[in-house]
């Protein structure tokens, strides 16, 4: 049997002090980044994100996440078939997400902190990033994402839905339009219409 093919030296560390790390990037865990990658050249992407913040994209992911929300409360947005439902976090909750469902994470409150784990995406699977319509349910709009770093890839799909002209973001069905960046308007728009989504 051949030996397995070494990885990089900064592929693993030794091991670290959870909470010491989390301090020390105390201030990439909160607006306007958010989130840290705990170990950059991994097999798993595991992420430290931070609140607040609250979007109004549903992230596609071809495997499954593990969330662990220890500090805080936060929350997912799930879209599945022009209707919406939340899954909250509470503080200590643990979660695993399966692959492919439309999910949205919502972290209203500063300070509140969650381990995200997912798997390295080889080249060819893509993720993928969509906006609803808050009022009728209907996709709006897909970005496709060769996902290679969350902290550099995330912003670039977001940008190229958000600063389009406001003709691209109108709901094909409806004809409401998406406001885009403005995630205020767009979630009293979603808990008008669908009130089991209220946090």
């Amino acid at each position: 049997m051949s030996e397995p093919k070494r990885t990089s030296p900064y592929h693993y560390s030794t091991p670290l002090n959870f909470d010491k790390w989390v301090t020390d990037h105390a201030d990439r865990l909160k607006p306007p980044v958010g989130n840290q990658q705990i170990w950059p050249k991994s097999d798993l992407i595991c992420t430290v994100v931070g609140g607040p913040n609250q979007r109004t994209d549903f992230h596609v992911d071809p495997y499954e996440e593990y969330f662990h929300q220890f500090k805080g409360n936060a929350s997912l947005l799930i879209a599945d078939r022009g209707q919406f439902e939340r899954i909250h976090l509470r503080e200590g909750d643990v979660f695993l997400l399966p692959a492919f469902v439309r999910h949205s994470p919502q972290r209203p409150e500063a300070g509140s902190l969650c381990t995200v784990i997912e798997r390295s995406r080889p080249m060819g699977v893509l993720d993928g990033f969509e906006w609803y319509c808050a009022h009728c349910g209907t996709l709006v709009a897909r970005r496709e994402v060769q996902l290679e770093s969350i902290v550099e890839d995330l912003p670039k799909a977001f940008a190229s839905f958000y600063d389009t002209p406001e003709a691209e973001r109108v709901c094909p069905d409806c004809g409401t339009l998406h406001p885009g960046r403005n995630w205020q308007v767009w979630h009293t728009m979603l808990a008008e219409r669908f009130p089991q989504t209220q946090f």
